[in-house]
């Protein structure tokens, strides 16, 4: 994630006051949530990004063998985005394993793959001192949060509702029952 100028500038304003708390403008609030908007922005676009590469990654497992090159390097790619190997990826790497690339993608995913599950059972032991997902910026020391609260409005409870005039339609009134048909009377030739 890159910084543009004055997004660093409106970050470094940010820390200082959050490191020495002071009443804000409203100007330094309002660029400290448009960075949040945009920092939040490009956390999405990540993820829509790693989602697509993770769909082109099946498609070209599902296409194999004939897309053995653009799956590896479809699989190199992911991994260095932090990918972990799933089994269907060990399991096409197996089936390819006579090629040198395919070889060796096959060892360090193994290696991936073993780390990222011993990295989920570890996980389980401690998941109460895990740290929270990131929320939203929702107010800043000294910002707009520090004004007086206004006195809200008491809550009055609404009225049931009138009852309507037609009751609602019993499903028997709607779908009637159906009749059985009536077979033609049996009619007798004189003969």
């Amino acid at each position: 994630m890159a910084f543009s100028a004055d997004e660093l500038r409106v970050l470094r304003r940010a820390l200082a006051i959050a490191l020495h708390p002071a009443p804000l403008p409203d100007e330094d609030v309002q660029d400290c949530l448009r960075l949040a908007g945009a920092v939040d922005e490009a956390v999405g676009e990540a993820g829509r990004l790693r989602a697509f590469l993770l769909a082109d990654l099946v498609r070209y497992r599902n296409a194999l063998p004939g897309s053995l090159s653009g799956y590896l390097e479809r699989l190199q790619d992911a991994l260095a985005a932090g990918y972990d190997p799933r089994p269907e990826d060990l399991a096409a790497l197996r089936a390819l394993r006579g090629g040198a690339a395919a070889a060796a993608l096959l060892e360090r995913c193994q290696v991936l793959a073993e780390r990222s599950v011993r990295a989920r059972l570890a996980g389980r032991a401690v998941s109460a001192t895990a740290p929270a997902p990131r929320s939203r910026l929702l107010a800043l020391p000294g910002g707009r949060a520090a004004e007086p609260e206004k006195p809200k409005a008491p809550v009055v409870p609404a009225r049931p509702a009138a009852p309507s005039e037609r009751p609602a339609p019993k499903p028997s009134e709607v779908f009637p029952p159906r009749r059985r048909p009536v077979p033609p009377p049996q009619q007798r030739a004189a003969g």
